[in-house]
C-alpha cells in the first residue's frame, strides 16, 4: 500500500522546494498521518505537491538518515516502524537534562517568569476539552522550551530537539488515548515547586511527569505491535 493524499499545505514558491518536502513529509510522519509499515510513492507525492520526483527523492533520502523512512531497493521506500529502545535511551537522557534545567529555574526564577510560566498552564488548560492533540503537543513543547530558555539552556534544549524524534511520535499517538487533564496537572505541579522556590520538589514533579510514557508504552505496543521495533527488550 502506498499514499501520498493530499498536501498538508501548499509550498512556498518563493523558498527551496527540497527543504520545505523534507519538513512537511517528516511532520507527517511523526505525527502519525504517515503511519509505520507505509509505503511512500515519489509520484504521488510529487503529485500531491505539484513538483518533480527529484525533490521528493532527495527528502526521503533526508528522511532516511533519520530513521524516519527505510530505501529498500527494488522494493520501495517504507516509513520505518518506531524504535522502543531509541524511545527509552531519549526519555533517559531528556529526564537528566530537564531535571537540573527545573532546578536551576525554581533556584532563580523571578516574578515575572513564574507568571509567564502560569499563563502556559491557563493556555493549556483552555484545550483539555477541544480534543486537538496537535494543539495540545504544541503547547506541551512550548512550556518545556521555556523552562530551558529561563535556565539559559536553549542550546541544551535544540540538541534534545534533535534527539527525540521517536519519542514525539509515541507522544503523538498517545496524546490522543491520555487525558490532557493529568498532563496539564503535571506541569502545575512543576511551576508550584519553581513558585515555592523548591528545587527539590520541583524536580520531582519533573521526573514524574518524563516518566509518564514508561507508563504508556507498554500498552501502546500491545495494541499497535506492528508499528514497533525492539519491543522484546523493553518487555
Amino acid at each position: 500500500m502506498s499514499v501520498a493524499m493530499p498536501p498538508v499545505r501548499e509550498l512556498e514558491k518563493s523558498a527551496a522546494v527540497g527543504p520545505q518536502l523534507y519538513r512537511l513529509i517528516r511532520d507527517r510522519i511523526v505525527r502519525g498521518e504517515l503511519p509505520p509499515g507505509l509505503r511512500l510513492s515519489e509520484t504521488e507525492f510529487a503529485a500531491a505537491y505539484d513538483v518533480s520526483r527529484q525533490p521528493v527523492r532527495e527528502a526521503f533520502i533526508k528522511l532516511s538518515e533519520e530513521n524516519l523512512v527505510a530505501v529498500r531497493p527494488q522494493r520501495g521506500t517504507f516509513v520505518t516502524r518506531i524504535s522502543v529502545p531509541s524511545v527509552m535511551t531519549t526519555r533517559f537522557i531528556r529526564e537528566a537534562a530537564e531535571a537540573d534545567i527545573v532546578r536551576l529555574v525554581a533556584e532563580a526564577a523571578s516574578d515575572d517568569a513564574i507568571a509567564a510560566l502560569d499563563a502556559e498552564i491557563v493556555k493549556q488548560r483552555a484545550v483539555t476539552t477541544a480534543a486537538e492533540p496537535d494543539l495540545f503537543m504544541q503547547l506541551d513543547e512550548a512550556f518545556h522550551r521555556m523552562l530551558a530558555e529561563m535556565a539559559g539552556q536553549r542550546s541544551a534544549w535544540d540538541y534534545l530537539e534533535g534527539l527525540k524524534t521517536q519519542m514525539n511520535r509515541v507522544r503523538h499517538i498517545s496524546m490522543r488515548k491520555l487525558p490532557f487533564e493529568k498532563l496539564v496537572s503535571q506541569h502545575a505541579a512543576v511551576v508550584e515547586g519553581i513558585r515555592k522556590r523548591d528545587a527539590v520538589a520541583a524536580e520531582s514533579c519533573m521526573r514524574l511527569h518524563l516518566r509518564e510514557i514508561i507508563r504508556d508504552l507498554p500498552e501502546i505496543v500491545d495494541v499497535m505491535p506492528d508499528f514497533f521495533e525492539g519491543a522484546d527488550d523493553f518487555k
